[in-house]
């Protein structure tokens, strides 16, 4: 694909919320076919628009960029110096030095030469959909931009709520309010604020008529108690709110996006690790499937499997 395509293809991405990882060779060594400066973007579904070299350097760029893409990784782990040379090391080699953010991979079924490729996961910020055009409506925008979220205004009260939305936050004063909170409980909103005082936010809820379990879900007045008083303040206290209440992946094990968790399996031929995707390459024996890293050690599989399962 032309850079130029590439360009167009993460804008796109990043328009549609997309997560994907970014793969870049900073170094390239003959005889490999990549150059320096080839880029590729690898998709959640382990699709690969671009290039950074051939299907077996493909096939380790890929799984990498899924572990990359997992739900349980923080924010601050999400970008890796990928080095891939042909050779395992010898048992008297010394062992090469740790170095914090760069994995080095040793590929048998490269041509020659070593690659690094830098990656670097581009995951979707937090969508917080807010409704209104008050005081602390326009502060949410504000404050929430610099936290990094997306804050998207409802453009009408009737509009669908975004699938992968994080946040509904009303803040309308009293105009449109049922049918969006309505909306947001349906939808499995994580977090759904209504600003309101306390008394007018039990009212719009008994208004609702929803069971006592979702009628909880809708928290009023919306935000922590830090004594806010001004707009700012108070969609300053929202945000935090939604900070506190977010779903924690590494400490429950729940995920935190739409990504799933990369499927892996080992090359009975070359035993690297590949990720197990719908376009990965696959072979049927012996009543399961078996995946590869390139066409090369599946053809070789293919012609001899018992030679490859003999020790399995």
């Amino acid at each position: 694909m032309a850079a130029v395509d590439l360009h167009q293809a993460e804008a796109g991405l990043r328009s549609g919320r997309t997560p994907f990882v970014a793969a870049t060779v900073v170094r390239a060594e003959r005889p490999t076919s990549a150059k320096a400066g080839d880029r590729a973007l690898v998709l959640p579904d382990g699709r690969i628009e671009g290039f950074v070299g051939g299907v077996c350097a493909e096939s380790t760029v890929r799984l990498h960029a899924l572990r990359l893409l997992d739900p349980q990784r923080s924010e601050s782990d999400r970008a890796l110096l990928l080095r891939l040379t042909p050779d395992e090391p010898g048992p008297d080699d010394d062992p090469e030095p740790a170095v914090e953010g760069r994995l080095t991979v040793a590929n048998p079924c490269l041509s020659g030469g070593t690659l690094e490729i830098f990656l670097e996961a581009m995951v979707r910020p937090p969508l917080v959909y807010v409704l209104g055009d008050a005081p602390v409506a326009r502060a949410l925008v504000t404050v929430g931009a610099g936290l990094g979220y997306e804050i998207r205004v409802a453009p009408d009260p009737q509009a669908p709520i975004p699938a992968d939305t994080a946040a509904v936050v009303v803040a309308s004063h009293g105009r449109d309010e049922d049918a969006v909170l309505l909306a947001a409980v349906q939808a499995g909103v994580p977090y759904i604020g209504l600003i309101a005082s306390r008394r007018r936010g039990t009212a719009v809820l008994a208004g609702l008529g929803l069971d006592p379990d979702a009628a909880e879900r809708v928290r009023t007045p919306a935000g922590l108690d830090i004594g806010a008083r001004t707009a700012p303040e108070i969609a300053l206290s929202v945000l935090a709110e939604i900070v506190a209440t977010r779903p924690r992946a590494r400490m429950t094990g729940e995920a935190g996006s739409a990504v799933p968790d990369p499927a892996e399996a080992v090359d009975p031929v070359c035993g690297m690790t590949v990720a197990v995707t719908a376009d990965a390459l696959v072979l049927q024996h012996a009543g399961r499937q078996w995946y590869f890293c390139g066409s090369g050690c599946r053809d070789a599989f293919a012609a001899d499997p018992d030679r490859y399962l003999a020790g399995s």
